[in-house]
């Protein structure tokens, strides 16, 4: 018995001691630990071990990705927050009558927005992503960069501010995809929300 209790006490003692045993790291896991988003706590996040092979061209596709959709997802969060809030355009969505303001929020206005007026978001969504929102071979500066040529005041600022805006970006990109993620949850849950009320 009290050598049983002395093994137990000899194992937990163990379990708070600190490790002697050195972990090399592999040169292609850090390949990325300087890049734009690889931020304190967490440093380079990769879990899935997507790019553990070090795939730069890989790596700068699922970055434009990221960016691309953090970039709806701002969207789509500040279009809930404002529809919830009764702000909504003046007028008629078409020709019989429906107006803005009679559309529901969320998922309940999928329903309510006619025919016509999906097309029309499908067509203008579908005429960004070919003419306009896309990464122009040869002048983007980085994954994600729609300037296409233009410069909307970029180049003004240091290369440590443009580091800084981008990564900010990639942040609040981050925050919204995890915000509307969290908002079409709790609409299907049927929760109520602060701020937001009832979804």
């Amino acid at each position: 018995m009290k050598f049983t209790l002395a093994a137990l006490f000899a194992g937990s003692v163990a379990a708070f001691a600190p490790s002697s045993t050195k972990y090399s790291t592999s040169t292609t896991l850090n390949a990325f630990e300087k890049e734009v988003g690889a931020q304190v706590p967490l440093g380079f996040f990769d879990p899935l071990g997507l790019v553990a092979d070090g795939n730069q061209e890989k790596f700068d596709r699922l970055r434009y990705v990221e960016v691309k959709h953090g970039r709806i997802a701002m969207l789509a969060f500040l279009g809930q927050i404002t529809t919830r809030a009764g702000i909504h355009f003046p007028g008629d969505i078409d020709n019989h009558g429906t107006s803005f303001d009679s559309i529901g929020n969320g998922f309940a206005g999928l329903g309510d927005v006619p025919v016509e007026g999906v097309q029309q978001m499908v067509c203008f969504i579908g005429a960004l992503e070919l003419l306009a929102m896309k990464d122009v071979e040869g002048t983007a500066e980085f994954p994600g960069d729609f300037r296409n040529g233009s410069d909307y005041g970029w180049s003004k600022w240091s290369d440590e501010t443009k580091r800084s805006k981008r990564a900010i970006e990639l942040n609040n990109g981050r925050a919204a995809m995890m915000g509307i993620l969290g908002l079409m949850v709790h609409e299907q849950l049927g929760s109520n929300m602060p701020l937001v009320g009832q979804l």
